[in-house]
């Protein structure tokens, strides 16, 4: 995935697999700077990631990741740059075609990196006007969650490590935090020690705002729908609890007021 021609092919091909899944939207997140390794710019890198949304059409959005690590520093702060340029254009251009560059995100070693190294390149963000979530609370633990909230995130990829913290908890829940619970991913990384006790459905009950992702199918060899199917035999989830965990991913998506209503209204009518 070092050229154009591959990385719009493969953006196409992941949309197609979504929508003969039966999706109606979905978002993609990647790193830009883990494709420059062939000559791309980080801009040229995500111009063919455009070229390959529009092949398709399935409604996307992209997400640009900034990754945790070390020597990377310029290469972070060019990916919030570019999320914030192309956040605009999409914006300015027309929120409701349902493609282009819609966020930003924080992924990679958590635990050798701790979230709150990152707090100047997020205010950055935040300053720009760029949504961003962050991946926290699977490697690290419930502080990690916490720093992201307060550094901006609307977002959290994971979160699960949250379990039993009553104060993060409650910050979550007061904040209408969405949490990207990706059940098959924490069982592989062994995220939680104990998969009867995975903290989702009690999330919900608690009234935190909760979503159902796959993390990387291709690596987890999972999709969507296998995840529900994953939790409704794990969790005896009701069929409620399951459209309120896609309501809630309407809610929590980076996407125009007008795609979400349409979204919505395929779940409620």
């Amino acid at each position: 995935l070092q050229t154009k021609e591959g990385i719009s092919e493969a953006v196409y091909l992941v949309q197609e697999e979504l929508k003969a899944e039966g999706l109606s939207y979905a978002e993609l997140r990647f790193a830009p700077q883990l494709h420059c390794q062939g000559g791309l710019s980080q801009a040229q890198v995500i111009e063919a990631a455009l070229d390959g949304l529009k092949r398709s059409t399935l409604p996307c959005n992209l997400i640009l990741c900034c990754m945790r690590g070390n020597g990377n520093e310029r290469a972070n702060e060019e990916t919030m740059e570019r999320a914030g340029e192309y956040v605009k254009k999409r914006i300015l251009a027309d929120g409701r075609k349902g493609y282009g560059v819609a966020a930003m995100d924080l992924a990679g070693a958590e635990a050798l990196y701790p979230t709150y190294k990152y707090k100047e390149l997020f205010k950055k963000a935040a300053d720009r006007n760029i949504p961003f979530t962050i991946h926290a609370g699977e490697a690290g633990n419930a502080e990690d969650v916490k720093t992201a909230v307060h550094m901006g995130a609307v977002r959290i990829g994971y979160g699960v490590r949250i379990a039993g913290n009553k104060e993060v908890i409650q910050l979550v829940k007061d904040k209408g935090i969405f949490l990207e619970m990706c059940p098959t991913s924490n069982r592989q990384t062994k995220a939680v020690e104990e998969m009867s006790a995975y903290p989702l459905k009690a999330f919900l009950e608690m009234g935190l705002k909760v979503t159902l992702n796959t993390d990387d199918p291709a690596i987890e060899r999972t999709t969507l729908s296998r995840e529900f199917r994953y939790m409704e035999s794990l969790l005896d989830l009701t069929q409620e609890q399951k459209k309120l965990l896609l309501l809630n991913s309407v809610e929590a998506a980076f996407t125009s007021r007008n795609r979400k209503w349409k979204l919505k209204e395929q779940l409620l009518f």
